[in-house]
């Protein structure tokens, strides 16, 4: 008695044709997603005339030294818990977060060897010193990040832009759009969340000022200036 084989090529069900477009419109998104964060970004102290609608630009805040004299003395009061309105430009903020441009190596003494450059742990990201922007009653946050990703060095500029939100009874900066390299994270839907959480825990304050913060009564976004105000 013989067995009969199928020999019939199998046909795929409806479930695995979906099931085939679903991940091949996922894996393309990806894809997609990744190629935006590697698109170089144009940075530029104002908008061209006429800009490239295929560019991201990022816009840098003011550093103008002659406009943040009084950066270090608002700072001690903000800090100290002194009453009245805090007017900070963000030409206070960009000069009390640091240069542009890191500060020359130390000279070796006689006999020693320069010390290495700092390098980025694997898997992990590591931020530069961040930009300060405000416009149009948003604070713009910009700052590069190095991404040490399968032995290779990444650098992408990372920009958000948002309000000062009272929850219960403290203000918190919260970004209404956050784009990492050329791609708008803020429209993705899974990955808005857990990387705006990353962006905002990669922002550290400073004991002194995260102390004084709750005290304030009210945050007001005027011109280029952020204004705080102490009871």
């Amino acid at each position: 008695m013989s067995t009969k084989i199928d020999r019939t090529p199998h046909e795929p069900g409806w479930g695995e044709i979906i099931l085939g477009a679903a991940l091949s419109v996922a894996l393309g998104a990806a894809l997609g997603a990744v190629s935006l964060v590697l698109k170089p970004v144009a940075v530029v102290k104002e908008l061209p005339k006429e800009p490239v609608a295929s560019t991201t630009y990022f816009i840098e805040g003011s550093r103008d030294s002659g406009k943040a004299k009084q950066a270090a003395a608002k700072r001690k009061a903000f800090a100290q818990g002194s009453s009245g309105v805090f007017s900070i430009l963000e030409d206070d903020l960009n000069a009390l977060a640091g240069p542009a441009t890191p500060p020359p190596a130390a000279t070796p003494k006689p006999g020693e060897k320069a010390a290495p450059p700092p390098v980025a742990a694997a898997g992990m990201f590591v931020a530069g010193t961040p930009n300060f922007r405000i416009r149009d009653g948003l604070v713009q946050i910009g700052f590069p990040v190095t991404v040490n990703a399968l032995g290779a060095d990444l650098k992408v500029i990372v920009q958000a832009q948002g309000k000062f939100v009272k929850k219960g009874e403290v203000f918190a900066y919260v970004p209404e759009s956050l784009v990492v390299g050329s791609c708008p994270v803020h429209r993705l839907p899974y990955a808005s969340t857990y990387l705006t959480q990353k962006f905002l825990a990669s922002q550290t304050i400073a004991e002194d000022i995260a102390a004084a913060w709750p005290k304030i009564v009210n945050v007001a976004v005027e011109g280029n200036a952020v204004k705080l105000t102490m009871p």
